[in-house]
């Protein structure tokens, strides 16, 4: 019998597993499976039912040698009531790199089941209905996020606040299609008002509304890729000590007393998204170096 038991070659072929929290030793790592056989995989390796939406403690035990693995929190979300709207069972693991490895090899021998793609479980929850395009990079965005500012916009959009002015623009639309159509329809009818005048009026401030969203000199975009700081001043006046401020380490940029000891223009990362540059006093710049 395969790990998977005497079913596995009715399966369909994309139930999918990863890690789905960082590489990394850690004191808990999450291992999540998505999909129609999500749920046998859980019972099997738990080696009972578990009950949904229900943070359960039990043994893992190897179905192909019958050694324990680990002990677990286990969650089991029946479909459509996941992440991804699939069925869906995740492993709270001690986050001991072995300790993963051998779950993962364990997932592995399932027939079935594979290794999801980079991505991979979000792009099921959009194609599921479960987030839609905005969402989903709010999502992008939250996890990349390294500032307050960064984590407030994504935690924002996560929650629909773009997509619901997106849907309202949406419907306005339609709204405005629908007048022009009956206009159309009943060129010879008396009807109310006038259609035309008012899809005119609508589609105006419409178009007034989506512009002045797109003019705003990309602020999303300056929260979410980060800032780039020049710092410029004369010779010796503490730029490089206020970029080593900045950055929270003192030995970042080098400093002196003398005049001049910054030659040359110096770029540092700070973090994923942010750029500090040094450059050197008036006077002393010179070309970089190849």
């Amino acid at each position: 019998m395969t790990a998977a038991g005497e079913a596995a070659n009715e399966w369909p072929p994309e139930t999918i597993y990863a890690e789905a929290t960082s590489v990394g030793a850690a004191g808990v790592a999450v291992v999540r499976v998505s999909g129609s056989c999500a749920g046998v995989v859980l019972e099997r390796l738990a080696g009972r039912k578990i009950a949904p939406r229900r943070a359960t403690r039990v043994d893992l035990y190897s179905l192909t040698g019958g050694e324990l693995l680990d002990t677990a929190l286990v969650l089991w979300f029946p479909s459509p009531h996941s992440f991804t709207g699939e069925d869906t069972a995740e492993f709270h693991v001690h986050g001991g790199r072995a300790v993963v490895a051998a779950l993962l090899e364990e997932l592995g021998a399932f027939t079935g089941l594979r290794v999801a793609e980079p991505g991979e479980f979000s792009r099921r929850a959009f194609v599921n209905g479960k987030l839609d395009l905005t969402e989903a990079e709010g999502l992008a965005d939250l996890i990349a996020a390294e500032t307050e500012v960064q984590r407030k916009q994504a935690l924002r959009q996560l929650n629909g606040e773009l997509g619901a002015a997106y849907e309202g623009w949406r419907e306005r639309l339609l709204r405005s299609l629908a007048y022009l159509e009956a206009e159309l329809d009943f060129v010879d009818e008396d009807l109310p008002g006038s259609p035309i005048k008012r899809v005119l009026r609508d589609v105006s401030e419409l178009a007034g509304e989506i512009a002045a969203h797109l003019d705003d000199h990309r602020k999303g975009e300056r929260v979410r890729n980060g800032a780039k700081v020049v710092i410029v001043g004369a010779p010796n006046v503490g730029k490089s000590s206020l970029l080593n401020g900045l950055a929270g380490q003192s030995g970042l940029a080098h400093v002196s007393r003398t005049p001049g000891r910054t030659r040359m223009v110096n770029f540092f990362d700070v973090g994923r998204s942010h750029r500090l540059v040094d450059l050197p006093g008036y006077g002393y710049a010179r070309a970089p170096e190849a």
